[in-house]
């Protein structure tokens, strides 16, 4: 197949992304624009407008950054699903109307097969168990028999939302500086640790009584902030790698890959490698640059897809807002 570049387009939540990467796997540009609310969590139709407003601008930045001109690209990738619908549609539009101009091939790409699959070229890992964490994601998973396999899951609410939670309901709302670093910088400081609901079931977790306990505690002022971050943290990450480790001694894989926005915390990066260590598995983290929502990873995701034959006809590229890792199938892999 002739050199070739692929522009994707992530939208699934707050940010709006655009990356460039060429068919060999080099990434040309990686450009976005986040919608931060005033207050609060995620406001899906003031996101979705805000990207809108922005998809022109980043999309025009990311194509200088490449040095392409827009009739030099192949193909158009686009984060299809899982995601909040209005920020979703709002990039499926920005990416049909561009495919649609220019003529050319569109692919609809699984966010979450995405944030592995630009940790598997970054890393330069094969056959990785990976922990992918993030505001909307708590997913144990490995490649088996043509798709990534979900082993380990959460039962209710996301792992980065649940530390947001816990982060505004502490007061430490901060306009632009992410709540888990916060978090973490406090947790970094506690001495104390102080017991909270520890919940795996199998290979599975679950965040929500933690949350609550947590918060409780917090409202009843009996303990330093400092300390209850910490013990926050250590529980959740404890969880978080008790899954992860389970995972790895079932597949016996030789590789362990930390990704999404969570994994941008240090001791949760520390607790895995360990663990990974004591499994003769090499462990590796993506830069944050790629760990967060971003359309590189689309990008890449969309010439490999692309490579393989698959594209998504304009009249099947309606959104998936439950689309799940595991229905995915991945053809480049083993194929």
């Amino acid at each position: 197949m002739r050199e070739g570049y692929c522009l994707g387009i992530e939208s699934t939540a707050d940010d709006f992304g655009v990356g460039i990467v060429s068919f060999d796997g080099e990434i040309l540009a990686n450009v976005g624009d986040a919608y931060v609310p005033e207050k609060g969590g995620i406001h899906p139709r003031e996101a979705a407008r805000h990207h809108a407003r922005v998809a022109g601008k980043v999309i025009a930045e990311a194509l200088e950054e490449s040095g392409l001109k827009p009739k030099e690209l192949t193909v158009i990738a686009f984060s299809q699903g899982p995601g909040l619908g209005p920020c979703l549609r709002t990039g499926a539009t920005a990416a049909r109307a561009l495919a649609s101009y220019l003529n050319l091939p569109l692919v609809g790409v699984n966010h979450c097969v995405a944030h592995i699959e630009i940790g598997r070229l970054i890393n330069k890992v094969e056959d990785p168990v990976t922990l992918y964490v993030s505001g909307g994601n708590t997913i144990v998973a490995a490649f088996e028999a043509g798709r990534y396999r979900v082993f380990g899951e959460t039962l209710d609410i996301a792992v980065g939302n649940c530390i947001d939670v816990f982060a505004r309901e502490a007061g430490f709302e901060s306009k632009g500086v992410p709540l888990g670093r916060i978090i973490e910088e406090k947790a970094a400081m506690g001495r104390n640790f102080i017991p909270l609901p520890y919940t795996v079931k199998g290979m599975d977790l679950s965040f929500s009584g933690l949350l609550t306990a947590a918060t409780t505690l917090l409202k009843e002022g009996k303990y330093k902030i400092e300390d209850l971050c910490f013990s926050f943290q250590e529980t959740i990450f404890s969880m978080l790698t008790e899954i992860t480790e389970r995972a790895l001694a079932h597949t016996e894989k030789k590789e362990v890959l930390l990704t999404g926005g969570v994994g941008a915390n240090n001791r949760l990066k520390e607790m895995l490698k360990i663990m990974a260590e004591e499994h003769d598995a090499s462990f590796h983290s993506v830069p944050k640059e790629y760990a967060l929502d971003n359309g590189a990873m689309i990008a890449w995701v969309g010439v490999l897809s692309y490579k393989c034959g698959v594209t998504t006809p304009i009249e099947k590229s309606h959104v998936k807002l439950k689309w799940r890792l595991d229905e995915v199938e991945v053809p480049w892999i083993g194929g």
